[in-house]
């Protein structure tokens, strides 16, 4: 496994009265692909905000590039380097695609230019002065994923990319993915779709009541396919 690049360890969140994380502890190396996979309601979503920082009650570790992030403000962990693309993408229905995709700041170099983000997805040029109440499902997940990485994060959390989302439309992503691996990116996937999921990630951590149980390499998700569909409920 390569040297960690972020680090949870024994982390805990609250909403309220209600626990949500029971200890979560797991590893990301730079330039990995890692899926949290778990049943709806397991902690993964909470886990990915808890790292953003948009969670506040919460105890534990986080550590991100040798630098612990753990309390820090959501503005101060995407000045880090880390962006989040949340499962309701959150694209702006009054605003168009370029106005949508150019809204963030970039955080630090190295982030795509406008020209290669519609290189990874030629439907946003096609659709550049549309509004966002006029985009698929597939068009608004594409427009969230281009819009951060033009900020120059390199840690990408991507929660539900594929939710709702027509084969085609996840063979696409999937292979945007992909590239922005080759391009050094490191991601932290949360996904049901356990044969996406499977194609894509180096590792994948299996989360039960908001701690993680078990960790599996690729070649061992494959073996062993049966008794995670089992766990996942697939």
């Amino acid at each position: 496994m390569p040297e960690p690049y972020l680090e949870v360890r024994d982390l805990h969140a609250w909403y309220g009265e209600s626990k949500a994380l029971h200890g979560l502890t797991f590893d990301i190396g730079r330039g990995e692909i890692v899926t949290l996979l778990g049943r709806n309601g397991a902690g993964k979503t909470t886990a990915l905000r808890s790292i953003m920082g948009l969670v506040r009650k919460k105890a534990g570790s986080i550590r991100f590039d040798g630098r612990e992030i753990f309390g820090r403000p959501p503005e101060n962990v995407a000045r880090r380097g880390i962006a989040y693309c949340p499962e309701e993408r959150a694209i702006f229905a009054s605003l168009s695609v370029e106005e949508n995709l150019l809204l963030p700041p970039a955080i630090a170099p190295g982030g795509l230019s406008v020209e290669e983000v519609l290189e990874l997805f030629p439907n946003l040029k096609e659709r550049w002065h549309s509004p966002g109440t006029k985009l698929s499902g597939g068009e608004q997940q594409m427009l969230a994923i281009g819009r951060i990485l033009r900020t120059g994060a390199k840690l990408l959390l991507l929660d539900e990319p594929t939710e709702g989302l027509a084969p085609v439309i996840v063979k696409q992503i999937a292979a945007v993915i992909r590239k922005l691996k080759d391009r050094g990116f490191t991601v932290l996937l949360v996904e049901q779709n356990f044969r996406f999921a499977s194609l894509l990630a180096d590792r994948h951590h299996m989360v039960e009541n908001g701690r993680v149980v078990a960790t599996y390499g690729s070649a061992e998700l494959v073996a062993r396919a049966g008794e995670i569909q089992t766990a996942l409920g697939v």
